[in-house]
């Protein structure tokens, strides 16, 4: 199944949405604008967004604030990511694209989770909002309240390592373990909100930020696959990745999907292992730390 898709085929698919007879599959926009620093972006939503998309709170529907020591974007239950799957509009065989502002590094989240629920067809718009923009295609106002949709989760399609998984595969040797945060946070350099500064001992720095060219979309897959290699994920070894709360850590997922290679995500990722005072945390740009 495709993970990227195109502006300029999505919107074609838009429009021949509008001639589909009732009842047809149909193509979803979920629009998941989200940072670190502004976590809310349903005004950044409203003030412009694809036609027909349907905003996404990456706090409240992509993540269980309830569930307490699984870091700070726990996954949601199964049963509450159906509700929120229906509220999007979505019918089991529609296509589900994602978009955000931040090539992909929020939607990522949001098309982990539908894959992981066993959606068949879940996709990241290439490049975001900005090459929408960029191709000249329209853009609305509003919010969006779709019909509700009857589309089922089944969580599981998707890899997932916890705490234990994660610090064994870091110091086994015996896989490869990512870190997707910037390369500073990795280091132990800055930590803009986790209670101490580092990384998983035995993690490779890889930053999500490196699967883009620059204008936001991602490499071809024969250069994504020439960097995770040059990182040691050779295909045959099991690989995951982590990030601060299992958000880019996703774009990561992708990105290696799209080399061809099966990655696990730590969805309690640094915010859940920061705050186990008896794991270690390693600084320095080499995995084990700098001595």
């Amino acid at each position: 199944m495709p993970i990227l898709i195109d502006p300029i085929d999505l919107a074609a698919r838009l429009r021949a949405d509008r001639e589909a007879p009732d009842g047809a599959p149909r193509t979803r926009v979920l629009d998941v604008r989200w940072t670190l620093a502004e976590p809310d972006g349903s005004g950044a939503y409203r003030a412009g967004h694809i036609p027909g998309a349907v905003y996404v709170d990456l706090d409240t529907e992509l993540a269980d604030h309830s569930a307490t020591g699984e870091g700070r974007h726990p996954l949601p239950s199964e049963a509450a990511f159906q509700r929120a799957m229906r509220r999007w509009g979505l019918r089991d065989g529609d296509t589900a694209v994602v978009v955000d502002d931040a090539a992909g590094m929020s939607s990522a989240r949001a098309w982990w989770l539908l894959r992981h629920a066993g959606f068949g067809d879940a996709r990241i718009l290439d490049g975001g909002l900005a090459a929408w923009r960029a191709a000249g295609l329209p853009i609305e106002q509003g919010d969006v309240a779709p019909e509700p949709g009857d589309a089922t989760a089944r969580f599981g399609a998707m890899p997932v390592i916890d705490l234990d998984e994660a610090d064994a595969l870091g110091a086994s040797g015996g896989g490869v373990l990512l870190d997707a945060r910037a390369g500073e946070r990795y280091r132990g350099e800055i930590e803009p909100i986790d209670p101490r500064a580092g990384h998983i001992p035995g993690a490779v720095s890889a930053p999500a930020a490196d699967n883009l060219d620059g204008d936001g979309r991602f490499l071809p897959a024969e250069a994504l696959r020439a960097r995770f290699a040059a990182l040691g994920v050779d295909g045959a070894h099991p690989v995951a990745a982590y990030c601060g709360s299992g958000v880019t850590a996703a774009h990561e997922v992708a990105a290696l999907a799209i080399a061809g290679i099966d990655a696990a995500l730590y969805p309690g990722s640094f915010s859940q292992w920061s705050n186990h005072p008896e794991r270690p945390v390693a600084t320095g740009a080499s995995p084990g730390g700098d001595a």
